[in-house]
């Protein structure tokens, strides 16, 4: 896989790139927190008060009141008995698997779950099946065919970061045993989806009883690190099993201090979720109207159709030349990559019309 180019992140919407200005529809700041001044002021003071690193674990002298403080502020915004910071999001569902290693039959896992879920599945000491994307029908087979006695736990995203799709979580619920769990990996959906921005539990309306939602601060709160949220019982498994948590430095002290600020401003300034959803919504209405299949979902992603490596390249081009960079991904090691825009809160109306521009002049072109 070849090495992407460094770019430069310049303003709020904008990179650099060889040398040029280019607007910018990648990433994941969905809310633009990450280079807002008020998260770089709250690290910058967190760095000259507190240090940059405690330099050991937590479980033996690096659990600073600054861990403490974030983990309650997290458990009251998202209303969970308790909070977990993990220093990465890819980490957070891998410490819940080491957590709960051996304590279930079966594992499901959506088969385009996020590849942090993926290894914390092999981390469950259990079988691991995969079901179709969001098909409860056949996660319900898969349970029947475990047998009454099993204990099987799902792994699925909150939202999708392919396509920015939804899982029914609701649907899950009602397929599941009582002895059963869901472990979703949020992280496209806190901050965002939801009426307060609690992501994809708050927004399919399902009590977190049954479920353990992990997340990033390094999306939509603008700041880094891994989240878990859960019961009593499941952070202390953590702390004391799971070597993802125990064997590791902790977030370094200035993102604790930026994550605070996030978090704040993600409750404080709901106008900010109304522009993203505005700005969404406008765009696929319009790509709908010129015939371009573009998923409705809520997440702030406006993936095409896969395109031949002609068309992609000639897009490419066109994009370049309206001073937008092109957002074309492969992930891992598949030959076939895909556009996939991401809609921001911030970006201006003048930006989405240029964009819509190349996109309705290439669509015609083709037709």
């Amino acid at each position: 896989m070849t090495e992407p180019e460094p770019l430069q992140f310049i303003g709020t919407n904008e990179v650099r790139f060889r040398g040029r200005q280019f607007t910018y529809y990648s990433g994941c700041d969905f809310l633009r927190l990450a280079r807002d001044p008020r998260l770089a002021a709250a690290a910058s003071k967190t760095l000259v008060q507190h240090g940059l690193t405690v330099a050991a674990s937590r479980i033996t002298t690096g659990n600073h009141q600054l861990y403490t403080q974030l983990e309650t502020a997290l458990a009251t915004f998202f209303d969970a008995p308790t909070a977990l910071l993990l220093p990465d999001g890819y980490l957070a569902p891998m410490a819940v698997a080491q957590a709960l290693a051996g304590e279930f039959t079966h594992a499901f896992i959506d088969e385009l779950a996020h590849g942090a879920l993926a290894d914390a599945a092999r981390m469950l000491d259990c079988p691991v099946q995969k079901f179709p994307h969001r098909d409860a029908a056949a996660l319900a087979k898969l349970v029947s065919q475990a047998g009454r006695t099993a204990r099987p736990i799902v792994l699925t995203d909150g939202i999708f970061s392919h396509i920015g799709s939804a899982a029914p979580l609701h649907d899950y619920l009602k397929i599941l045993p009582a002895r059963g769990l869901i472990l979703v990996d949020d992280a496209y959906g806190v901050g965002l989806v939801g009426q307060r921005g609690r992501g994809t539990l708050e927004l399919c309306g399902v009590s977190r009883d049954r479920i353990i939602q992990c997340a990033t601060l390094s999306k939509a709160f603008g700041a880094y690190g891994g989240i878990v949220l859960g019961s009593r019982v499941l952070r202390e498994k953590m702390r004391t099993r799971s070597r993802n948590f125990m064997g590791t430095t902790p977030l370094p002290l200035p993102l604790a201090g930026a994550a605070l600020v996030g978090l704040k401003l993600v409750q404080r300034e709901p106008a900010r979720r109304q522009r993203l959803v505005a700005n969404l919504k406008w765009m696929r209405m319009q790509l709908g109207a010129v015939g371009w299949a573009i998923d409705e979902t809520p997440g702030p992603i406006l993936r095409l159709p896969l395109l031949s490596a002609a068309a992609a390249t000639k897009l490419k081009t066109q994009l370049l030349a309206a001073g937008i960079y092109p957002p074309f991904l492969k992930y891992g090691n598949t030959s076939q990559g895909y556009f996939r825009f991401i809609i921001s809160s911030e970006h201006t109306k003048a930006q989405l019309e240029q964009l819509l521009k190349v996109l309705v002049s290439f669509k015609s072109a083709r037709c």
